[in-house]
């Protein structure tokens, strides 16, 4: 994988960046310092860059590495910041695949993302929805960040995999914005999300259930298994010209199980979001 900055992506390359930021987790942070430890997964001996579907990252010159973000700043300053970046590598014509921190990271980059690219779908594989108007009176929390996405009109399409939390609250917040919520008890293999168009993937990882990645802040058991969510990637018909990766929480993680199974994510997500040649 090669390691380069901003200013030297060139179009049709995907930039892998990581995004230190939890400032806005409730319960327990700790995913700021995550991916670190999700790119030394990806580049252990004890596996290779291969995607399924034969995509060798290893060898791939698109695939590019642009490092961490330096979060100094907090609040909307921060933010900011990250949609910044994004908005610089999007420019460059270039695909962000994102590492988090919590999934607060998502707002910014898809205010980002809506500059460049109309009537976006998001696929969201969480298992909560993430739709509070605010949560414990911060608007920007990690449980907030589809409430200000849709309020800002920034996707066409908001769906979401594996919800098992939903409360009443955020029911009202789903029928307000027209989100198809596929909540994990109506979930099987094969369903049809009809996922066309240009589509960004947002992947909370305790949308997995906790036998599959323990190390996150909320865990909820009933959840996708890797499988699971490995298969909904390689089933999106349309383009995937972005995604994220959040929530790993290093300080919860057995055996870096968790770490591993970000990594393989990040392999699918990766083959999916180089355009053909």
């Amino acid at each position: 994988m090669k390691t380069t900055t901003i200013e030297q992506l060139v179009p049709g390359t995907v930039a892998l960046v990581g995004i230190p930021w939890d400032e806005n987790s409730s319960h327990a942070r700790g995913a700021a310092v995550a991916p670190p430890r999700i790119r030394e997964a990806l580049c252990s001996d004890s596996s290779n860059l291969c995607a399924e579907d034969g995509t060798d990252l290893a060898d791939e010159r698109r695939f590019v590495d642009i490092g961490d973000m330096p979060m100094l700043e907090t609040g909307e300053a921060a933010a900011e910041t990250i949609r910044s970046a994004v908005d610089s590598v999007l420019g460059h014509g270039a695909r962000c695949l994102a590492l988090g921190g919590d999934h607060a990271v998502t707002y910014p980059i898809l205010s980002a993302y809506a500059k460049h690219h109309a009537d976006l779908t998001i696929l969201h594989v969480d298992a909560h929805p993430d739709l509070y108007d605010s949560f414990d009176g911060n608007r920007l929390s990690h449980a907030s960040p589809f409430a200000r996405i849709m309020e800002d009109g920034l996707a066409r399409r908001l769906v979401q995999v594996g919800i098992r939390t939903i409360n009443p609250h955020q029911r009202e917040q789903a029928e307000r914005f027209g989100v198809e919520v596929f909540e994990m008890r109506r979930w099987h293999e094969g369903l049809d999300l009809d996922l066309s168009g240009r589509v960004y993937v947002s992947i909370d990882l305790d949308g997995l259930d906790p036998a599959f990645a323990p190390g996150v802040a909320h865990p909820e058991p009933g959840g996708l298994s890797t499988r699971d969510v490995v298969g909904l990637v390689q089933s999106i018909q349309g383009l995937v010209i972005g995604a994220d990766v959040v929530e790993y929480n290093p300080d919860r993680d057995v055996g870096d199980l968790t770490a591993r199974v970000a990594a393989k994510l990040v392999k699918e997500l990766a083959a999916r979001m180089l355009p053909g040649e």
